[in-house]
C-alpha cells in the first residue's frame, strides 16, 4: 500500500511517499521531502506562527507533487492519504489537514488524521520492529512526554513537562547566550567543549514520585545566571554552561526512565524527537541501555526532526486498527485526549 503522508505542525513542510504492505512490518520510503522554515525564523529567535502558516501554503502544493515525482508514483496510485492533526500551530496543521482533504476527494482516497507525537515514535518503525510493550521518550522543540505503549496504537502518557520543551529550553538558553536559532546544534557542539560538573544546577525531574519534568526553573537560573555575570561585567564561560545544562537534562531524562522502565518491568525503549539529535543525549541513552539490559530503538538524524515519512509508519497501524477519517476532520493546537485517531 502506497501512503502520501504530510506534516506540518510547526515551521517545515513535510511531505512523503512510504510503501508498506498491509499487516506487516514493512516500510520503503520511496520519498520524504522537506522545505524548512529555519532561514525565515531565525532572524526572530524562534518560530512566528503568522509567517509559518504563509510559508506552508507557499509549499504544500508543489513540495507535495515533488514527493510523488520522486517517489515516481501518480496521484492516483496512492492508495491512503496520511497527515498530521495535532498538536502543533493551529494555522500551520490547518494548511496540511486541508490540503490532504483536498487530495484524498479529489482522488478519492481514504484519509486518516495522526497525532504528531505518535508521528515522532513511529520514525522507529521505519528502521525495525520495535518490541511490545515498550517506554517511549519524545523530546522536541515543543514536547517532552514518557509514554507507556502496549502496542504500536494503544499509548498511556506516564509523564511530561509541566511548563517547557527540552527543545524550547535549550533555544531559549541559547538565544541568551547570543546563538543563533535554531540553538540545539551548537549547544550540543559547545557542550563537548565543556566541563560539565562547572555549575550546580536545578534538576528537571520532579520530585512527587511522578515521571513529569519541569525545565522552567532551570531555563530562569541559567538566563538569571547569565544576566548576573554580565551586570558585573564578569565572562561566564559559554562552554562550560552548555556542558553542565546539557549533562543536568540527561541525567534526570535517565533518572526518570529507569524509574519507568523498571516499575513497569519494560525492556524495550524507543526514543525520538528532534532533541534526539543530541549527541549527549543520545550517549547517555545508549550508556544507561548497555548497562541495564534494555533494548533501546532510536531513529536516524534525518528521522528525529519533523518529517512525512515518520506520519506514514504511524498512520499505517492506525488504519489496519480501524482509525477513519472524514471531511470533518480539523487541526487541533492540543487535546484532552492525545491519543485519539481520527
Amino acid at each position: 500500500m502506497l501512503y502520501l503522508s504530510i506534516e506540518s505542525s510547526c515551521d517545515e513542510t513535510a511531505v512523503a511517499v512510504v510503501e508498506s504492505p498491509d499487516g506487516k512490518d514493512e516500510f520503503r520510503i520511496l520519498s520524504n521531502v522537506i522545505a524548512s522554515q529555519v532561514d525565515v525564523h531565525a532572524k526572530f529567535g524562534g518560530v512566528v506562527p503568522e509567517i509559518a502558516s504563509r510559508a506552508h501554503i507557499e509549499a504544500i502544493s508543489s513540495l507535495a507533487y515533488k514527493a510523488l515525482a520522486d517517489a515516481g508514483v501518480t496521484p492516483e496510485q496512492i492508495d491512503r492519504v496520511a497527515v498530521t492533526t495535532e498538536p502543533g500551530l493551529i494555522g500551520a496543521l490547518l494548511v496540511g489537514v486541508n490540503f490532504a482533504k483536498g487530495f484524498a476527494y479529489s482522488f478519492g482516497k481514504p484519509l486518516l488524521g495522526v497525532n504528531h507525537i505518535k508521528g515522532h515514535v513511529a520514525a522507529n518503525y521505519l528502521c525495525g520492529k520495535v518490541q511490545t510493550p515498550f517506554i517511549a521518550f519524545v523530546a522536541s522543540g515543543g514536547h517532552t512526554s514518557i509514554i507507556k505503549a502496549s502496542s504500536y496504537t494503544d499509548f498511556e502518557t506516564a509523564g511530561r513537562t509541566l511548563d517547557d520543551a527540552m527543545g524550547e529550553a535549550f533555544d531559549k538558553i541559547g538565544r541568551r547566550m547570543g546563538l543563533c536559532y535554531p540553538c540545539g546544534a551548537e549547544m550540543d557542539r559547545l557542550a563537548s567543549k565543556g566541563d560539565p560538573n562547572a555549575f550546580k544546577l536545578p534538576a528537571v525531574h520532579m520530585k512527587d514520585g511522578s515521571y513529569n519534568f519541569s525545565l522552567s526553573g532551570l531555563k530562569t537560573y541559567i538566563i538569571n545566571l547569565l544576566n548576573t555575570a554580565e551586570m558585573k561585567g564578569e565572562q561566564i564561560n559559554r562552554e562550560d554552561v552548555c556542558a553542565s545544562l546539557t549533562k543536568n537534562i540527561c541525567d534526570s531524562v535517565v533518572y526518570q526512565l529507569d524509574r519507568v522502565l523498571k516499575e513497569n518491568g519494560i525492556k524495550t525503549l524507543a526514543a525520538a524527537g528532534g532533541v534526539l539529535a543530541n549527541s549527549h543525549l543520545r550517549k547517555a541513552l545508549t550508556d544507561y541501555c548497555g548497562k541495564n539490559g534494555v533494548t533501546l530503538h532510536v531513529p536516524p538524524l534525518s528521522l528525529c526532526g519533523d518529517n512525512g515519512a515518520m506520519i506514514a509508519a504511524a498512520a499505517k497501524y492506525e488504519y489496519e486498527a480501524g482509525a477513519r477519517s472524514d471531511m470533518s476532520l480539523d487541526g487541533k493546537p492540543s487535546s484532552k485526549d492525545d491519543w485519539k485517531s481520527y
